[in-house]
């Protein structure tokens, strides 16, 4: 009988060291993490700074050869080539001696156009506005060109050859382009009796453009190209 207790005795004994073998494992084990839940889109996005992107619009950059129209409206915006607003300053040495001065002109429709002796649509302009001069002269129709950062000189010899019929200014340093936004010359303006800019045009154009341009000056009269 003794043998069989032994036996008993060491099965319930090997029993026991299983079990507590066993759950040392299960305590020494790690513990499971709670698995990731992500969060709701509607939380990211309100912690996100929104971003408003401008849409594209056509009105806000000019073609060449096409007047210009005011931009859209909106805090801080400016019309395009200034329409609507009135005329920037303008005071700069005149070719052959003198000042040109924007300010003494109003009361009268003044053509504005901003060039350079080196430009070629500024070349094939010059013999299209001295007709527009001509023409419109009696009207009241003033132009002046003003050449942008060259010398006397060069500018004079340009006005002789292309036998120019308006006066010429001499912006030297290109301030007053700047002033009036006209990057790229020839750029052209249009300003009413009031002194308002009413149009304006990137070079180089053809006659119908300058003839709208002049006939938003010249109220009542028939311009033609």
């Amino acid at each position: 009988m003794w043998p069989r207790l032994s036996i008993v005795a060491g099965l319930l004994t090997g029993v026991v060291v299983a079990a507590l073998v066993l759950g040392g494992l299960l305590y020494l084990s790690p513990r499971s993490v709670p698995a990731f839940t992500p969060q709701p889109s509607s939380v990211i996005a309100s912690a996100s700074p929104s971003i408003a992107v401008p849409s594209p619009s056509a009105s806000s950059t000019a073609s060449p050869g096409v007047s210009g129209s005011p931009s859209p409206s909106g805090s801080g915006s400016v019309a395009l080539f200034h329409v609507g607003a009135p005329a920037p300053a303008l005071v700069v040495p005149k070719v052959g001696g003198g000042t040109i001065d924007l300010a003494k002109y109003k009361g009268k429709p003044v053509w504005v156009n901003f060039m350079g002796t080196n430009c070629p649509p500024c070349q094939d302009e010059f013999p299209l506005m001295n007709g527009f001069a001509a023409r419109y002269g009696g009207d009241g129709l003033v132009i002046l060109a003003i050449d942008v950062k060259e010398d006397e000189a060069a500018v004079a010899t340009f006005a002789n050859e292309l036998e120019a019929s308006f006066p010429l200014g001499l912006d030297s340093d290109g301030s007053a382009a700047a002033r009036w936004d006209a990057v790229v010359p020839p750029v052209h303006f249009w300003i009413d009796k009031a002194g308002i800019v009413r149009d304006g045009a990137n070079g180089g154009i053809g006659s119908d453009v300058m003839a709208r341009g002049v006939g938003k000056i010249l109220p009542g009269v028939k311009v033609t190209p």
